[in-house]
C-alpha cells in the first residue's frame, strides 16, 4: 500500500504528491497517431504545476485515483502536483538491461520520442532541471530524437544545458491565442504568450530545432486573419512542423473554459464555445446542431491555415489534428496536413 504524503514543498501554490510508478517512458503511446512522436513519449509526473481549463489529463487522473499507488492524494486535480518519485533512475533502468547495457542503442533507432502529454516539462526551474537530467539518459543510452513541448519560457535553459545534443532536440511551446489576457483566462499559472513566443524566437535566433503548436484555438471572428497572425507569431518558417487543433470536448472541459471566460469579462468568445458545445442536458436535435456548429468552426480554423500555409508553399509542415465521426472523415482524408484521429 502506498502511504506517501505530501511533501512539504509547494509548487504554484499546489501541495506536491510524491507516487511511486513503474515507468516514466510509455514505448507505445496514442501520441504517435498524432505524429509527434513514433511511439515513446514520457512523463515524470501526472498531475501539472499549471492548470488549464480544457486540459485532458483531468479525465485520466479520476482513474488513476482508484489505483493504489495513489490512494493518498487528495484533492482535485487543477489544486495539486503529483510527481513520479525517482524518474530519472527508472528512465535509466527502462532503456538498459539487467547487465547495465542499453538495450536502444542501435544506430538504425533513430525514433522520437515525446515529453510530455501528461505535464508540462518545464513547469519551473526544478522541473526543466530534471527534464535535463531525463533527457540526457536518454540521448546518452539511445539514439532517439526528443521533442519537447512547453507552455513555459524555459525551454531556452533546457537547450543550453543539453547544447551538446542539439541536432537531436526539438523543442516547441503551445499556445492558440496571442492574447496575454485572454490566454490568462483559461490557462492558469502559464507563462505568459508573449514570454512563450520570445522563448520561441530565442531558440530559432539561435539556430536550434524546433516546431508550431498552435493549441486549443478558441472560435475566431476572422479565421483567415487569425492563421496570418498566428503563423507569423510562431516565424513559422523556422519551425520544422506546426501542429494545431480546435479545442475539443473532453469530459467537462468545455464548461470549465466557458466559465473561466465569461468569468473573465470574455462574453462573446464564452458564448460562441457554448453555441458549438453538444450539452447533454439539451434535445437530441439541439445537440447534433452544436455538432454540427462545431464541424463548421474546425473546417473554418484549418482552412484558414492551410491557405496561409499553402501561400508560404510549406503546406507539408500542417498537421492539423482532427477527431472525426463517421459522417465528417471522408471530409476530412481528402485533405492535405490533416491527421485524422
Amino acid at each position: 500500500m502506498n502511504t506517501m504524503k505530501p511533501t512539504t514543498t509547494t509548487m504554484a501554490g499546489k501541495p506536491v504528491y510524491t507516487v511511486n510508478a513503474r515507468t516514466i517512458i510509455n514505448m507505445e503511446s496514442g501520441f504517435k497517431h498524432k505524429l509527434l512522436c513514433d511511439g515513446p513519449t514520457f512523463s515524470a509526473g501526472s498531475a501539472c504545476t499549471f492548470s488549464c481549463c480544457y486540459c485532458f489529463v483531468v479525465d485520466s487522473m479520476r482513474k488513476l485515483r482508484s489505483t493504489p499507488a495513489y490512494s493518498s492524494v487528495e484533492g482535485d486535480h487543477e489544486d495539486i502536483v503529483v510527481r513520479r518519485a525517482n524518474a530519472v533512475d527508472i528512465v535509466r533502468t527502462q532503456l538498459t538491461n539487467t547487465k547495465g547495457e542499453p538495450k536502444y542503442l542501435s544506430q538504425h533507432d533513430t525514433r522520437v520520442i515525446y515529453g510530455s502529454p501528461l505535464v508540462d516539462v518545464a513547469g519551473n526551474l526544478e522541473l526543466a532541471r530534471e527534464t535535463v537530467a531525463i533527457c540526457k539518459e536518454i540521448l546518452a543510452l539511445t539514439n532517439w530524437e526528443i521533442r519537447l513541448l512547453s507552455k513555459s519560457h524555459l525551454l531556452p535553459f533546457i537547450a543550453v544545458e543539453l547544447e551538446e545534443y542539439r541536432h537531436r532536440m526539438i523543442y516547441g511551446v503551445s499556445t492558440g491565442t496571442l492574447d496575454d489576457d485572454l490566454a490568462s483566462a483559461f490557462e492558469k499559472g502559464t507563462a505568459k504568450v508573449s514570454k512563450r513566443l520570445e522563448s520561441l524566437h530565442k531558440l530559432q535566433e539561435s539556430g536550434f530545432r524546433t516546431f508550431g503548436m498552435i493549441c486549443p484555438i478558441l472560435p475566431q471572428r476572422d479565421p483567415a486573419k487569425y492563421a496570418e497572425d498566428i503563423l507569423e507569431a510562431i516565424n513559422d518558417v523556422n519551425c520544422e512542423h506546426i501542429w494545431a487543433e480546435a479545442l475539443n470536448v473532453r469530459g467537462e472541459s468545455m464548461t470549465r473554459t466557458c466559465d473561466a471566460l465569461r468569468n473573465a469579462g470574455y462574453e462573446w468568445e464564452a458564448a460562441e464555445l457554448a453555441r458549438i458545445t453538444p450539452d447533454k442536458q439539451t434535445s437530441a436535435q439541439e445537440q447534433a446542431m452544436a455538432k454540427e456548429a462545431w464541424e463548421q468552426y474546425s473546417r473554418n480554423l484549418f482552412m484558414g491555415l492551410q491557405s496561409a500555409i499553402t501561400r508560404k508553399g510549406a503546406v507539408r509542415k500542417l498537421r492539423w489534428m482532427q477527431y472525426c465521426n463517421n459522417n465528417s472523415r471522408p471530409w476530412w482524408e481528402r485533405k492535405a496536413g490533416v491527421v485524422v484521429l
